[in-house]
Formats: C-alpha cells, structure tokens, sequence
C-alpha cells in the first residue's frame, strides 16, 4: 500500500513534506526513501539552522496579556492560585506558560514534518505510571494541549524546560548544557531507530522500568526507590490519603480550597454526566466500570497552568469495601496550539485530549473517557492515582538527571514516531548532532526570555495589575 507508482518521485517527495501528515494520511504510507527523501528536502525549505535562533518578534504579544485572557473562561477564584504557583520561579513560570511558548514558536520558521505533539512536553511532564497489564512503563502524561503540529515544537519545548530548570535549580550551566545535549541527542539517535522499525514494532515499544534500569547500571537503588514509590500511587494508596470516614460512610477528606466536597445536591447533575462519559468507553471497560458504585465527589486543584480549570475528582468502591476506585474529571479547553495551526479535527476537546493521549502513549488509562457538562464545557475522564509518579527533580543526583534527560527524549521520539514519519523526521534531523546543537542554543535564549517574562509577572503581582496567592 505505497505511493502510486506511476507518481513522480519529486511529487511524491512534496507531497510527503506537506506533513499534513497524520495516521490517516496516505503520505505517512509511501516508501521509507521517499519519505527519508522528503525530510532531507524539507531542510531546503527550513534549514535546520534556523531552529538555533531565538529573536522574539516586533509585536511580540505581551505573556501576561496571553495568561490574562487564558483565565476568562477559568474558576475566578482559583486564578490567584495559579499566579503564585507560576510566580515561585522561572521554571514553575514555564511549567504554565504553554500558551506564551506556543505564540513564540508560532513566530519562527516551522517544518511541515507533523506528529501529534503534546503541546507541553517539558520535563516535569514525563513519569511512570502502571500499563493495563500493570507493567511500569515511562511515558509523557500530559496531553492537555495536544494537537498534530510541527514536531519540533515538541522538542524545542523539552530542549528549553532543561534549561529554565537548570537555572531554577540551581544547576551548573556545563551540567545544564550536558543534560539538553544528552536529552536531545537521546531524541535523534531514538528516531533513527525508529525510521528503521517495522509500524507494528514502532506502536508496541515502550520503555520499561528495565529500560530505565539499564541507564542506571552502577546503583539500582534508584530504580528500586521508584518501583516502592510507584506502587503507593495506586488507588489504595488514595484511599488512605484523600479520604475518611465519617458517621460511618467514607467520603473525601477536605483540603480547602485544593480539595472541597461538593454538596449532595450537586451530584445528580453527575450522575447523568456519569451516564455521558461511560458511553464514550468500549463494552468491556464499560462492564468494568459498571461494577463500581458511585460514593463521593470532590472538587480538586491541580498542576500549576491547569490551576482555574474545572477539576473534579470522584470516588467509587466495588462490591467490596477495598476495591476503591477514583476517577479524575478535568475541563478541556481549546488547546493553546490551535490559534496558530487551526482548529482540531476533533470538535469535543475532551475526546482530543483522549485520542492524542491514545496516539503518543504506549499503554494508556483503560478508563479515558470524555462528556460534555451541562452548560457546555467538555471534559475529559481519567484514573486518579494508577501508580503515577513523577521526577523529583530537586533530590535526583546528577547521574540521574542525565539518565531521566535521556529517557525522555526517548520518550518523545516513540510518542513522534508513532503518529508521524521517523524516517522523514530522522532524515531532516541528521547524524552529525547538529540538531541538538540548534536544540540547546535555541533553549538557552529561549530561557532568557522565559526569565524575563517571569520577571514580569512578578512585577505585574506587585504592582496589583494581577493578584496572587503563595504557598497555596
């Protein structure tokens, strides 16, 4: 199932370098040397040298306007929140400016070599969570802002993450440097790989906790910590964390305001929005939802740039009291990439944050789902706590860091190599390491400016423009 042979070479070439590229497109099917041809073509039109630079633009939007106008739609109450979660540093100021980066790149020279991108993929977006067959595997997690794009986007965002946390942290800047080289050569070796792997082969890898094991070679206490830490993120786990019991009946454990439960009165609106998301999951997992009995709801703060989204988090038990199960309900908005490359394909955000999730993930949450609420907002379903567990940054070692640099640009490249062409990709990347050159220069300007717009939501909280609250 090629390309037709009696298409010119060169067209075919053209056609493939357009990227509109997705699982559905018949370009993603032509031969591995047209499709490497249409990479090493497209460096004609975007020569890789051009991704090193950053330069914000003349009528560069102003990043707090941008955040201001994110927060419209969002709980009012919760928007302070956010700012003080942003305002701790430049990398937690990164952590929720998706939409800042995503106008920047939409400035700069971009390939047609699409892949679903994740839209947010800096580091603190990685981790281990347990497969279907409960089976750690790493992998990205958040797909909030997900969308078909240009894939360095993707890479430009994880280049860059390394370095504002590099500074935030209090890394050296050779160590820094080391770390973006190790992570974004990890990026290009992987996709090499990838271009030269069967569809199937591709869609089934995933990396394991073996895998991380094997970057880890002189201590495995690392791994070991991560296996025992892992387990204790599972649904028990939550269950003695988030709930009590009261009067005899287990209910969510309060927090005002990151945790607040909501009346009785409000959950019958639920229970039909229930009977919504159960119908966007396959008959199997539907019969395994329906052995549960809903108990209790909650709404619930998360993340730093999710902070004001609607959140919810709801608690149901099984026919027996120890077989908990909690569902995450969480408000998908129009990701921060579609101004700049048009509207999703998928009209419901919640089902695109579910089929991107599905499209970049090795294994995925049996449980993803989405509904509509009942005055329109769309969501999207998915467990709580299924052995979640992300980096603890501040305390890894540097050999740690380096292997988790590693890991995730291996992460992103089978996430790529999944929904785009690994050859096309692989080909206009090359094998000199030139990529990560350009990848590391364009982080370490594009840092600069992160510092700087951080800065300026700070002055922005002083000077009462908007209004944050710390430590919260």
């Amino acid at each position: 199932m090629g390309r037709d042979d009696n298409e010119p070479a060169a067209d075919a070439t053209a056609r493939v370098a357009t990227g509109a590229s997705t699982l559905a497109s018949p370009a993603i099917n032509a031969d591995r040397s047209v499709l490497a041809a249409a990479g090493r073509a497209e460096r004609g039109r975007v020569p890789r040298k051009l991704h090193a630079a950053w330069e914000p633009a003349p009528d560069r939007a102003d990043p707090i306007a941008i955040l201001e106008a994110q927060g419209v739609a969002r709980v009012q109450e919760l928007l302070p929140i956010r700012y003080g979660r942003m305002a701790v540093s430049p990398f937690t100021f990164y952590r929720g400016a998706a939409a800042v980066m995503a106008a920047d790149l939409a400035a700069q020279p971009r390939t047609r070599l699409h892949v679903q991108l994740c839209g947010d993929a800096h580091l603190a977006n990685f981790g281990v969570y347990a497969s279907p067959e409960r089976n750690l595997v790493f992998d990205l997690n958040d797909f909030d802002e997900t969308r078909p794009g240009p894939f360095e986007w993707d890479t430009k965002r994880l280049a860059a993450s390394f370095v504002v946390a590099g500074q935030s942290l209090g890394w050296s800047r050779a160590f820094t440097r080391r770390m973006t080289l190790f992570g974004m050569g990890s990026y290009r070796l992987r996709m090499t790989e990838y271009a030269t792997m069967g569809a199937l082969d591709t869609w089934y890898s995933r990396i394991t906790i073996q895998d991380i094991a094997s970057y880890l070679s002189r201590d495995q206490r690392g791994v070991e910590a991560i296996s025992r830490l892992a387990v204790k993120k599972d649904n028990h786990g939550a269950l003695n964390k988030l709930t009590e019991v009261v009067n005899g009946r287990r209910q969510f454990r309060e927090a005002p305001p990151l945790l607040v439960r909501v009346p009785e009165e409000g959950r019958e609106v639920l229970e039909d929005l229930f009977r919504g998301y159960r119908r966007t999951l396959t008959p199997d997992r539907r019969m395994l939802l329906d052995r549960y009995t809903f108990v209790d709801l909650a709404h619930k703060v998360v993340g730093v740039g999710s902070v004001g989204t609607r959140c919810w988090v709801a608690y149901l038990e099984g026919q027996r009291g120890d077989d908990p199960l909690f569902l995450q309900v969480k408000e998908a908005s129009a990701s921060v990439l579609e101004p700049y490359l048009g509207r999703s394909a998928q009209r419901h955000h919640g089902q695109r944050v579910v089929i991107g999730q599905r499209l970049m993930q090795a294994a995925s949450d049996v449980f993803l789902g989405w509904m509509t609420g009942p005055l329109g907002p769309q969501y999207y379903w998915r467990q709580l706590w299924d052995a979640k567990l992300s980096a603890n940054l501040e305390s890894m070692q540097p050999d740690g860091l380096l292997a988790y640099a590693r890991i995730c640009g291996w992460a992103l490249a089978r996430a790529h190599a999944r929904s785009g062409s690994a050859a096309a990709i692989a080909a206009y990347i090359g094998t000199s390491g030139r990529f990560e050159r350009g990848m590391l220069e364009f982080a370490q300007a594009y840092a600069e400016q992160n510092r700087r717009d951080h800065a300026a939501l700070v002055a922005a909280i002083a000077s009462g423009r908007v209004r944050a609250e710390r430590g919260v």
